[in-house]
């Protein structure tokens, strides 16, 4: 599944325009025949109804698409109508009438007549060079040429070490702040360390998943490294925005969305994260001491639902509380029996024991 901030950043037609000539699909497959038979083609992807006034010409097929046909017809002069989905052919060899007083950057004549269209119509139009190998997509007034595939999965593979790395400081920071909560040491500054490192492990992500849209089936192993290495991510981030936000009931959205529109210079500004967390920005990070409420460090209490979590932060308010709890105070908490109160107590305590002497070992 795609991020809905990857979404945003690319334009969503352009992600699913991605998504339908990736490696793997059937017009992907027809793409590399017209590619390897180096004939090059003009395809246009939308609804007759609305650009069958470009057409001139042609024949009209209305017949189910075909990877070897498109191929076939790619060796007339003219362009292949699609519908909008890639599922039918509807005309074939056909002469497109742009409006010649749209501006194009271009200077060959079938990529010229391929962005007019695009900018007149809400059609996606195809590209295919008959001698560079190149594919360029059009649609609205975005011209994107697909890259090489070896290049591609180059960039993917330096892009997953980064990722690499940057989890494993993560990891580090965020074990970090658990063994201060655990001692109820947690500073701003500590809270805004582990953010800034978790929308850096985010955005290589974002990265990632561009490349993945692009190499489709040839991204397999890619996307299951991926997806591993991003375990528990988002749920982590969301958790500690819930303990340290001065709101009870935090935007999460709007909080990430708006650490995501961060330029690179303006993350690791300390100022600028805590007043969107919602603090006052001329604050010294260091020197402002906060209670985590529990969300983060709850959550690693195997099979333990959120509502329940919920409920036993609104009973007690705050993590350090929940921790001098005991299974009597915890069974009063709906949600929570007797068994399950002593799994928490047992596990918060493991939790402690391993947090703590994974800190001071390192001493």
């Amino acid at each position: 599944m795609i991020d809905t901030k990857l979404q945003e950043g690319m334009g969503h037609r352009l992600v699913e325009a991605l998504r339908m000539v990736a490696p793997g699909t059937p017009l992907r497959e027809g793409i590399d025949n017209i590619i390897r038979a180096k004939t090059g083609s003009l395809i246009i992807l939308g609804q007759e109804r609305e650009i069958s006034f470009l057409f001139s010409g042609g024949l009209k097929l209305d017949r189910e698409f075909s990877p070897n046909v498109v191929y076939e017809l790619a060796k007339m002069d003219g362009a292949t109508i699609l519908n909008r989905n890639a599922t039918r052919i509807l005309r074939a060899n056909v002469q497109l009438m742009p409006d010649p007083a749209i501006e194009s950057s271009e200077t060959g004549t079938r990529h010229r007549t391929a962005e007019r269209v695009a900018k007149q119509t809400s059609a996606l139009a195809i590209s295919i060079s008959q001698d560079r190998d190149v594919v360029s997509l059009y649609i609205d007034n975005i011209k994107y040429v697909l890259s090489d595939m070896r290049v591609l999965l180059a960039k993917a593979d330096q892009a997953l070490q980064t990722l690499e790395k940057y989890r494993a400081r993560l990891d580090q920071v965020a074990d970090s702040l658990t063994a201060l909560e655990f001692e109820d040491a947690v500073t701003l500054h500590d809270v805004i360390g582990v953010l800034q490192r978790m929308e850096m492990v985010a955005r290589v992500a974002r990265e990632i998943e561009r490349y993945l849209i692009e190499l489709g089936s040839e991204g397999r192993l890619i996307a299951m490294q991926l997806e591993e290495l991003m375990t528990g991510v988002a749920k982590d981030r969301e958790a500690l925005i819930r303990d340290y936000s001065p709101a009870k009931s935090p935007r999460l959205d709007k909080i990430e969305g708006q650490v995501c529109m961060l330029s690179a210079d303006e993350l690791f500004e300390a100022g600028i994260i805590s007043k969107i967390l919602g603090y006052k920005k001329k604050m010294k990070a260091s020197e402002v001491r906060l209670s985590s409420r529990g969300y983060r460090i709850l959550s690693k209490v195997p099979k333990l639902p959120m509502h329940v979590i919920e409920n036993i932060i609104n009973r007690f308010d705050s993590l350090k509380a929940v921790l001098m709890a005991g299974e009597d105070d915890l069974v009063e908490v709906e949600g929570v029996g007797r068994v399950r109160a002593r799994e928490i107590v047992e596990s918060l305590v493991q939790l402690r024991e391993l947090s703590l002497s994974e800190k001071y070992s390192f001493r």
